[in-house]
Formats: C-alpha cells, sequence, structure tokens
C-alpha cells in the first residue's frame, strides 16, 4: 500500500508573451493541448491541463502572455486572464527567458509581489541555448532579492531538460487532497473549443507577422456522425485585404491551412475529420467587448 499522502492542486503557469509557457505545458502533459507558435500572445485563454499519477494530479494553467500593449479590448481581456491566474492557485511558475529581461517581465513580477498569495518558482526556460550554465548566475542573483522564490529550476520546455526537477519541486509544495478530475481526463476545454485553437494556430503558423492578430476562429458546427467529426470554422478578420491573404491565391493559401488543421484534428480525436474553413469581415472585432464576448472571449472562463 502506498503510504504517500495523494496530492492534488492547481499551478499557474505566468510569465511574458513568448517565453515558452504553452511548450512547457505540453511538454509536461506529454502531448500537445496548447497551441504554440513563434510569434508572441499565440495563447489567448486560460486552458487546464490535467496531469494524473499514482502521487497525485497537477492541474496546470496555462495563461496568455502578460503584456503592456493594453490598447485593444482583446489586450486588455488577455491581461486580465493572465492576471486572474495569480489568485486561488497553489503554486505559481514565474517562466522567464534565460538571459533575457524585459519591462513586461518586470510588470509579471511586480503583479506577483503585489498579488501573489501562494508559493512561487522562478522557471528560467530555454537555459538549453547556453554552453555554460552558470551564464544564469547573474539573472538568477539579480532576481532572487527582488521575491522569495520557493525554488529556482533552470529548464529548456522545447528539449525536456530539467522538466523532471521542475515536476518534483511543485510535488513538494502540493497540498494533500483528493482528485479533482477524472484521472483520464486531459483538460476542462471541450472538443469543440480545441478545435478552434487548431484552425488558429495554422493561421498563426502560415500567415505574416501581423495579420495573426487581426483574426479569430469560431467553430459554427461541430457535428459527430458515423464515427467522423464534421466541422465547419469561420475564420474572422478585420478587413476585406486581409481576406484575400487568409484565401491566398486561387485559394491555395487556405487550403493548405485546412489539410493541416484537418491532419492534427484527426490524431486528437482519433477519427476521421471533414473540416470546411470559411472567411468572414468583421470590422473592429478585436477592440469591441461585445463581439469578444459573442466569439467566447469570456472572463468566466
Amino acid at each position: 500500500m502506498n503510504s504517500t499522502p495523494f496530492r492534488s492542486g492547481y499551478i499557474a503557469i505566468i510569465g511574458r508573451p513568448n517565453v515558452g509557457k504553452s511548450t512547457l505545458i505540453n511538454r509536461i502533459l506529454g502531448q500537445k493541448l496548447c497551441i504554440t507558435s513563434r510569434r508572441p500572445q499565440t495563447t489567448r485563454h486560460r486552458i487546464l491541463g490535467i496531469k494524473t499519477t499514482d502521487e497525485g494530479q497537477f492541474i496546470y494553467v496555462d495563461t496568455p502572455g502578460m503584456h503592456s500593449d493594453g490598447k485593444k479590448a482583446m489586450n486588455r481581456y488577455m491581461n486580465r486572464a493572465a492576471a486572474a491566474s495569480i489568485d486561488d492557485v497553489d503554486v505559481v511558475l514565474f517562466v522567464v527567458e534565460g538571459l533575457k529581461w524585459t519591462e513586461d517581465d518586470q510588470r509579471v513580477l511586480k503583479r506577483i509581489q503585489q498579488d501573489a498569495r501562494s508559493p512561487v518558482i522562478l522557471v528560467l526556460n530555454k537555459a538549453d541555448k547556453l554552453s555554460d550554465k552558470s551564464d544564469l548566475l547573474p539573472q538568477i542573483q539579480e532576481l532572487a532579492p527582488q521575491y522569495d522564490f520557493a525554488a529556482v529550476v533552470p529548464i529548456s520546455a522545447r528539449k525536456g531538460m530539467n522538466t523532471d526537477v521542475l515536476e518534483q519541486e511543485i510535488a513538494k509544495l502540493m497540498p494533500e487532497g483528493e482528485m479533482i478530475f477524472d484521472e483520464d481526463q486531459l483538460t476542462d476545454r471541450s472538443s469543440r473549443f480545441l478545435a478552434g485553437e487548431i484552425v488558429r494556430e495554422k493561421l498563426f503558423r502560415y500567415l505574416g507577422q501581423e495579420l495573426p492578430y487581426s483574426l479569430t476562429v469560431e467553430i459554427e458546427q461541430f457535428e459527430e456522425e458515423e464515427g467522423m467529426y464534421r466541422i465547419g470554422a469561420v475564420v474572422y478578420v478585420e478587413r476585406s485585404g486581409q481576406k484575400s491573404i487568409v484565401i491566398g491565391k486561387k485559394g491555395e493559401q487556405l487550403k493548405l491551412i485546412g489539410q493541416d488543421a484537418r491532419l492534427e484534428m484527426e490524431q486528437l480525436f482519433g477519427c476521421k475529420v471533414f473540416l470546411q474553413i470559411w472567411v468572414k469581415v468583421r470590422e473592429g472585432w478585436s477592440d469591441n467587448e461585445r463581439m469578444l464576448r459573442n466569439l467566447g472571449y469570456n472572463d468566466d472562463l
């Protein structure tokens, strides 16, 4: 009989955009849940990733990157979603990039200093890029006096370096408790939501520098029939010129995006997928609070 008490709780992963939060959660879960791209602000929603072992159930909260650009309603929503995740969790992972420190990092640290009531682990990501790990020491010495971190762990989320050590540190801080979700559950999000995120990731990966920030995806149809999913997605852009870029010459761009998204959905859902994507113009959607709510950007999610 296992004498070690079962532990369960929530771990918020926070940091500025593009430090590797979603890559870290995917690595810990051992499969892809959160969409990733090289572009900042790919993550727009809070997403729970659930890892259940014999020792405990660890519920990771992936959050949008906190950033100072609060001009649009979309940016304000993302900052609220990230900030809210610091409350009511058992452990906070503050993810920063190895040797890079920015104003946005400082902003996140200030929020932690003000609001964090749980232990905070400082996670120095992208450490694989350093030939000498001692190069991290000056940054650690700079940050250590600014907050009483429960642990400092250098990792590489992309390569899996030291992530097992990070999980051990998290387990030490996790309270004893019952299982919160079913043991085979991976996330609190629906298949419909995940389908929309997959389409959005492909748009981020295929399109130019700025365009992805002007678009969003809504799943209008999600039906199961005869062992397959029939999915209809609408891509909303803000201007008609953007619509033609998404579709591409003779529809080739949209075709590639659709093929890529369909293959990933089939892998995730374990069945055949029939996917159709339409592109529509909805001017100013990213700066309209009501439109954002209609498109699923809700603070209570």
